[in-house]
């Protein structure tokens, strides 16, 4: 797992919620956000600190400005110039509420931007969040392939030329979405889900060996790719050795720990006359049935009249 500390920049902060800028000390680029929780400084409205974190951007609603419409002028200086000095990232003040001219004024005094949106406040700290959470989350890049299966996101895994793009390529042309192929960029974003991604300057493309690079979404069209989704499952190709014992049955429970979160994960042998294409499109319905409380091995089992003796095993990524 990564040790980086990822950061989004104001600008696409004020680009994605399309907040007005009422004062920015510098060039919005320039300032880095690197805490994906917010806060809204009620506590802070009363002079108190103690475990507050500046590195938040500082939300004010309705509720906050019904308290500082109702004091005087002199004393809302003295809040914001507590709050402005701890050198908080940014100020957003919601519902298009009017801004007080102290706010303004101490924003320069301190270099603090301030910015404002049409949203309510709980819409607004809702989005926000997630968003952050997106563009700050953990991450770590490995080399597969991400494909959407039925709705499920699929991580192919497995040695170079395996067979990993030609399967991902027969799957496009059988309706299914092609999110990341050779690196696929997977974030945290939260503590039960994981979602992946293309870097830029490599998303849609395919490498074929006997061929060479191709683009998916111009040859298949927008609707055979995606940017994101979220992984599921990861199946791992492999060639077939005769001398391992494969999984017939289906009552082991294996997953792989990716960023400390457990993912369903399947072996699947290649050899020449497996459709692997096909074998991927059953394996991703047969999780999402999993998913729903079915087990078809379980029920073959019990209707034997056999117990089963089920084991789960966890691996790192």
């Amino acid at each position: 797992m990564s040790s980086n500390k990822f950061t989004v920049s104001l600008q696409k902060i004020i680009d994605e919620f399309k907040l007005e800028v009422l004062y920015l000390p510098k060039d919005a680029n320039e300032i880095m956000i690197s805490e994906n929780e917010i806060n809204r400084p009620g506590l802070q409205l009363m002079y108190f600190y103690e475990y507050f974190n500046p590195e938040r951007i500082q939300v004010l609603g309705k509720m906050e400005f019904a308290y500082l419409s109702s004091i005087e002028p002199s004393e809302r200086e003295k809040i914001f110039d507590k709050l402005f000095s701890h050198k908080i990232p940014a100020l957003i003040i919601t519902r298009e509420l009017e801004c007080f001219e102290e706010v303004t004024v101490l924003a320069e005094k301190h270099g603090i931007p301030v910015l404002r949106s049409k949203d309510s406040t709980s819409n607004f700290v809702a989005a926000l969040i997630a968003f952050l959470n997106l563009k700050l989350a953990p991450r770590i890049t490995r080399h597969g392939v991400l494909i959407e299966i039925y709705g499920e996101g699929v991580l192919i895994l497995g040695e170079s030329g395996v067979g990993k793009s030609e399967t991902a390529i027969e799957l496009v042309k059988r309706g299914h979405r092609l999110v990341a192929d050779d690196a696929v960029e997977i974030r945290k974003v939260s503590n039960i889900s994981l979602v992946g991604t293309s870097p830029d300057n490599i998303r849609h493309f395919l490498e074929l060996r006997g061929i060479g690079i191709i683009n998916a979404r111009r040859l298949f069209g927008v609707g055979a790719v995606k940017v994101t989704e979220k992984i599921d499952m990861v199946i791992e190709l492999e060639i077939w050795n005769p001398e391992k014992l494969y999984d017939r049955m289906g009552v082991d429970s294996e997953f792989v720990s990716i960023l400390g979160v457990n993912v369903p994960a399947l072996t699947i042998p290649v050899k020449p006359g497996r459709n692997l294409a096909v074998i991927l499109e059953v394996a991703a319905m047969n999780n999402r049935q999993k998913k729903m409380g079915y087990n078809a091995a379980h029920e073959l089992l019990g209707k034997l009249g056999l117990e089963m003796d089920k084991k789960e095993t966890i691996r790192d990524l």
